[in-house]
C-alpha cells in the first residue's frame, strides 16, 4: 500500500529579490514590505535607495548573478516610450528586449515594469493603478511576468476624480499627475508612499503598494515551490 507523502514546511532565510534599474527604490519598498530581502542595481549612484545597493550595469549584473536570487524585478528606463520623449525627440536606449533575454536566462521568476507607451513591446502585461490600492492617484504601470510567475489583475475602480493639469498645483478635489517638473513634492510623497524621495525619483517611481501586491503573489509561488520540493 502506498503511503501519502508528508509535506513539511522548510524554515529558511528571508527570500531574496533583485531590483534592476532600481532608481530611488519605490518598487524595492513594496517588495521589502511583502517580505523580501532586497538588493538594488543601477548604473548611477542612488544615495536615497533605502536597501542594499550595487552600482553596476543592470543587464550585465543579472547575467552574472541573477540566478542566485529568488525573484527578479526589472524597470528598464521608460524614457524611450514616454510621450515627452516623442515630443522632444530625445534619444534613449530601448532595453526591454535585452532585459527580457537576460531574465529568461536566469531560470528565476520575474517581472518587467514599464509605462503605457511600452505596452506593444510587453507580452500580455498586467496593468496596475493607484485606485486598485486606495491611493489618491492613478499612475498606470504595466507588468510583464515570466519564469512561471503570473499576476492576477485586481478590480479597477472607475476614474471619477479629475486630475490636475500636468505641472500645475493640485487643486482641492483633484489628483496630481506628479510627472515632469511637477508641483507638490510633499503631497506626492504622501500620496504615493515614498517619503524619502525627491522630485526626480517621484516622477518615475512605482508606488510601493503595487510591488507589495506583486511581492505577495511572488512569495506564494516561492512557498508552493518549496513545499513541493520538501514533499
Amino acid at each position: 500500500m502506498t503511503q501519502p507523502a508528508t509535506i513539511r514546511r522548510v524554515r529558511s532565510r528571508r527570500p531574496t529579490l533583485l531590483d534592476l534599474f532600481c532608481c530611488q527604490g519605490g518598487a524595492a519598498k513594496g517588495y521589502a514590505d511583502a517580505g523580501f530581502d532586497v538588493t538594488g542595481v543601477d548604473k548611477d549612484p542612488q544615495p536615497r535607495y533605502p536597501f542594499r545597493f550595487v552600482q553596476a550595469d543592470a543587464i550585465a549584473f543579472v547575467r552574472a548573478h541573477g540566478a542566485a536570487f529568488d525573484f527578479i524585478h526589472a524597470s528598464p528606463p521608460c524614457q524611450h516610450d514616454t510621450e515627452c520623449q516623442r515630443l522632444q525627440g530625445n534619444a534613449h536606449p530601448d532595453l526591454i528586449g535585452p532585459t527580457r533575454t537576460a531574465l529568461e536566462a536566469t531560470g528565476r521568476p520575474w517581472v518587467i515594469e514599464n509605462v503605457r507607451g511600452a505596452v506593444p513591446k510587453l507580452r500580455a502585461p498586467v496593468m496596475l493603478c493607484g485606485q486598485m490600492f486606495g491611493l489618491d492617484n492613478y499612475r498606470h504601470r504595466y507588468f510583464e511576468t515570466g519564469g512561471d510567475f503570473h499576476l492576477t489583475l485586481p478590480d479597477h475602480p472607475a476614474h471619477l476624480v479629475p486630475q490636475a493639469k500636468m505641472g500645475r498645483p493640485v487643486p482641492p478635489g483633484h489628483y496630481g499627475q506628479f510627472v515632469g517638473n511637477f508641483s507638490g513634492v510633499d503631497l506626492a510623497r504622501r500620496v504615493l508612499g515614498v517619503p524619502w524621495m525627491n522630485r526626480d525619483g517621484i516622477r518615475e517611481c512605482i508606488p510601493p503598494a503595487y510591488t507589495q501586491h506583486i511581492g505577495a503573489a511572488a512569495l506564494a509561488l516561492l512557498s508552493a515551490d518549496r513545499l513541493e520540493v520538501a514533499a
